[in-house]
C-alpha cells in the first residue's frame, strides 16, 4: 500500500477511535492491568456490548501510568466527555456501561477522572485534572494509554512514522546532528549524549553495522521499558529505524527479556505490521535504505543490561562483559561497529525529529534536557509510571505526582537508580532530579526506578536487600565484583543478625570503595552505591545495630522486640487475636492484653501493624 493511502486510512481510523460515533470501551491491558484483573473486566464489557450495544466496540490500550488504580476502564460515546473508572470489578461493569451509554447520570463518585477539555495535539489526551497526570510532560509516554498498541493505524494516525519519512529525506549526518543538538542523553543509566554516541558509530569505517535496542530491564521495581513497549511499540521501532539510518546500519536487534511475554508479543506484531506497510525491511519508503529487525529474548541475566555482555548474549555466548576499549561503536556485534540505545532513548527520537531539537531541549535543564520516565514504587499513595521534566524537585515527584506517604507515616528515603543506585534521605527532597545532582548525592539516574520508603524501613536491611540482588546477578568474571559483593553481603548479614563487631563498619566501607573503583563493568562499579549512601546518610542507624544491638525500625528480627504501651492501649484485643503464635496472652478476665512474651514472639510485626492506635512500639 502506498504511504499516502496508508496515512489516509490511518487518519480515518484514528478519528473514529478518538471521536467515536458509537459506544467505545477502552481497557488498560498492560501487564499491570492484567495482573489486577483487566481480562475479566474486558470479558464482562464484551458480553454487555454484544447484548446491549451492537454498534459498540471494546478495545485494549496500554498502561496510562495509574497502576495503583488498575483495572482502568475508559468510556467514550458521542456528545459525552470521556470518563475513566479505576479499580473496576467485573460485576460492576454492566451498571457502569448502562449508566454511561444510556445517557443517564454516570457514577462520578467511582470515576478516577473526567476529561473536560480537548486534548493537547502535541501530547496524550490525558485526563488533565488527575493529580498524578497534571504535572507530567509526556513525550515518551505520549501514546501510552490512549492508542491500541496492536493497531498500527492508531500510531500512524497520531503522526507516527512521519519522523522516519522526514529523516529519510535528510543526510544521515544531519540526523545525527539533530539528535546531538537536542541534548538527548541515554536514558539507560549513564546518561551519555546520544547524538555523540551515534556519531562515533557513524564515523567508524565498515561495510556492516548494527543497531541494537537494549530492552533488558532488570532493576527490581522498574517497569518503564516494559510499559512503553506494551503501550506504544511502534515509537521504539520508528526510533530504531531512524537511529539505524543515521549510523548506517542495515540490521537491528531488540534485546528483550523473555520474562516480558506481552511486550515481546506486541513488539513482534509491531515489527511485522511495519514491515507489511513498507516502513521497515527493503527499500523503506522508496529511499533505498533497508533495515532488517530481529528480536533476541534474554534469559533474565541482570548483567546483560551491560552493553558488552548483551553483545555476547546475542552472539550466543555467556553474558560476560569485556574490557573497553574497544567500545561497541568500534567493535561490537560480530566485531562490527554497533550502536546500543535503550527503549526510552529511542522512543524520544521520533518526537525530536518531528518537532526539532529546540523543542526537546526547552524541557528539563541545560545539562539534562528533556523528560524522564520513572516507575514509582514502595510506600507511596499513587504507584505507577510517570514522565516529568528533568530538574523537577524530588519532593514534587513524591508528594505532588505520587501523592506522598499513605497512612500518615513519614517519608524516610527514596532509592533512585535501582539496585545500583543510592538512597537519598528525606531532608534532600529539594534535590533537582537530574544526572549531575543525583550523582553528587551519591546515587544515579539509572533506568528510572524510584522506590519510596517510610519510617518503618531499616536502611541497613535495604542495603542488604539490594546487595543480595547484585551479588546474585554478578557474572563472576572479575574478582572485585565476584568476591567483594559477597563480602559486603556477609558483613551486612552479620550486622542485621547482631553478630558483627564495631570494626566491621570500616571494613564494609573499605570493601565498598574497592569494589566500585576496580570492578570491570557497571554492575560492580555501582553495586556499592546502596551501601555507601546508607552509610553516608544513615550511619547512626548502622551504629545502633552494632553498638546497641537494636534495629530502630523493627525489621531485623534478631535485634527487635515489640512491647505494648498500656497507657496508649485501648484494650481492643486485636493484637491478641492477630498473633499467629499466641505470644500475647489475655488478662484473666479476657478484657486486655497482658503483654508480649518475648520468648514466644517471632517478631513477625503482625501485632505492630494491626494495632489501630500504634500502642505497640519497637523497644
Amino acid at each position: 500500500m502506498k504511504l499516502s493511502r496508508l496515512k489516509e486510512r490511518a487518519a480515518r481510523r484514528w478519528e473514529d477511535f478518538e471521536h467515536p460515533d458509537h459506544p467505545l470501551v477502552l481497557l488498560g491491558s498492560g501487564t499491570c492491568g492484567r495482573a489486577a484483573g483487566a481480562r475479566t473486566v474486558e470479558d464482562a464489557a464484551r458480553e454487555y456490548v454484544e447484548q446491549h450495544e451492537p454498534d459498540g466496540q471494546v478495545r485494549q490500550v496500554g498502561c496510562l501510568g495509574l497502576c495503583y488504580a488498575e483495572p482502568l476502564m475508559e468510556l467514550r460515546a458521542p456528545d459525552r466527555p470521556p470518563l475513566l473508572y479505576g479499580g473496576v470489578e467485573p460485576e460492576a461493569v454492566p451498571g457502569l456501561l448502562k449508566e454511561f451509554f444510556s445517557g443517564g447520570e454516570p457514577d462520578l463518585d467511582r470515576a478516577v477522572a473526567v476529561m473536560d477539555d480537548e486534548p493537547d495535539p502535541a501530547g496524550i489526551p490525558a485526563f488533565a485534572d488527575h493529580p498524578m497526570l497534571r504535572d507530567q510532560d509526556r513525550v515518551v509516554l505520549r501514546n501510552c494509554g490512549c492508542i491500541d498498541p496492536e493497531d498500527i493505524h492508531h500510531y500512524i494516525g497520531r503522526g507516527g512514522y512521519d519522523a522516519l519519512q522526514q529523516a529519510l529525506q535528510m543526510h544521515p549526518a544531519d540526523v545525527v546532528d539533530m539528535v546531538r543538538d537536542s541534548g538527548l542523553r541515554g536514558r539507560g543509566g549513564a546518561g551519555f549524549p546520544t547524538g555523540v554516541k551515534w556519531g562515533f558509530a557513524r564515523e567508524e569505517p565498515g561495510e556492516k553495522k548494527y543497531m541494537i535496542c537494549n530492552a533488558d530491564e532488570g532493576d527490581p521495581g522498574a517497569f518503564m521499558d516494559r510499559s512503553v513497549i506494551e503501550g506504544d511499540p511502534h515509537s521504539v521501532v520508528e526510533g530504531m529505524a531512524i537511529a539505524a539510518y543515521a549510523i548506517g546500519a542495515d540490521e537491528g536487534y531488540f534485546y528483550i527479556r523473555a520474562e516480558y511475554p506481552l511486550a515481546v508479543s506486541r513488539l513482534r506484531k509491531a515489527i511485522e505490521d511495519a514491515a507489511e506497510a513498507g516502513l521497515v525491511g527493503e527499500d523503506i519508503m522508496g529511499s533505498g535504505f533497508s533495515l532488517d529487525l530481529h528480536i533476541k529474548e534474554g534469559a533474565g541475566a541482570f548483567v546483560c543490561g551491560e552493553e558488552t555482555a548483551l553483545l555476547a548474549s546475542i552472539e550466543g555466548h555467556r553474558g560476560h562483559p569485556r574490557p573497553r576499549p574497544p567500545f561497541p561503536a568500534q567493535e561490537g556485534l560480530h566485531d562490527c561497529p554497533t550502536n546500543i540505545n535503550n527503549v526510552e532513548t529511542l522512543a524520544n527520537v521520533p518526537a525530536i525529529v518531528r518537532n526539532g531539537p529546540d523543542w526537546f531541549s526547552a524541557r528539563g535543564t541545560e545539562d539534562s534536557p528533556g523528560t524522564k520516565t520513572f516507575a514509582l514504587a514502595g510506600t507511596i499513595e499513587r504507584t505507577g509510571l510517570v514522565e516529568v521534566p528533568l530538574g523537577i524537585r524530588l519532593g514534587d515527584v513524591v508528594n505532588e505526582v505520587g501523592g506522598g506517604i499513605p497512612g500518615g507515616r513519614e517519608l524516610k528515603a527514596v532509592q533512585t537508580g535501582g539496585p545500583s543506585g543510592g538512597t537519598i534521605p528525606a531532608e534532600k527532597l529539594d534535590l533537582p532530579v537530574d544526572y549531575e545532582n543525583l550523582t553528587r548525592a551519591g546515587s544515579i539516574m539509572g533506568s528510572g526506578g524510584m522506590v519510596v520508603m517510610d519510617e518503618d524501613t531499616c536502611m541497613v536491611d535495604i542495603a542488604r536487600y539490594f546487595l543480595d540482588f547484585t551479588c546474585e546477578e554478578s557474572c563472576g568474571k572479575c574478582t572485585p565484583c565476584r568476591l567483594g559483593t559477597r563480602q559486603m553481603l556477609d558483613i551486612l548479614d552479620d550486622i542485621c543478625s547482631g553478630e558483627a563487631s564495631d570494626d566491621q563498619l570500616e571494613l564494609l566501607e573499605e570493601v565498598a570503595n574497592t569494589v566500585g573503583e576496580s570492578s570491570l563493568c557497571g554492575l560492580g562499579q555501582t553495586a556499592p552505591n546502596p551501601v555507601l549512601t546508607t552509610l553516608r546518610y544513615f550511619r547512626g542507624e548502622y551504629e545502633q545495630h552494632l553498638q546497641d544491638r537494636r534495629c530502630p525500625a523493627g525489621i531485623c528480627r534478631a535485634l527487635t522486640r515489640f512491647e505494648i504501651d498500656h497507657g496508649e492501649c485501648i484494650e481492643c484485643m486485636k493484637c491478641v487475636e492477630a498473633c499467629p503464635v499466641d505470644a500475647i496472652p489475655a488478662s484473666e478476665d479476657g478484657e486486655r492484653p497482658e503483654g508480649i512474651d518475648q520468648e514466644t514472639c517471632t517478631r513477625c510485626r503482625i501485632c505492630y501493624e494491626t494495632c489501630p492506635v500504634d500502642a505497640i512500639h519497637v523497644a
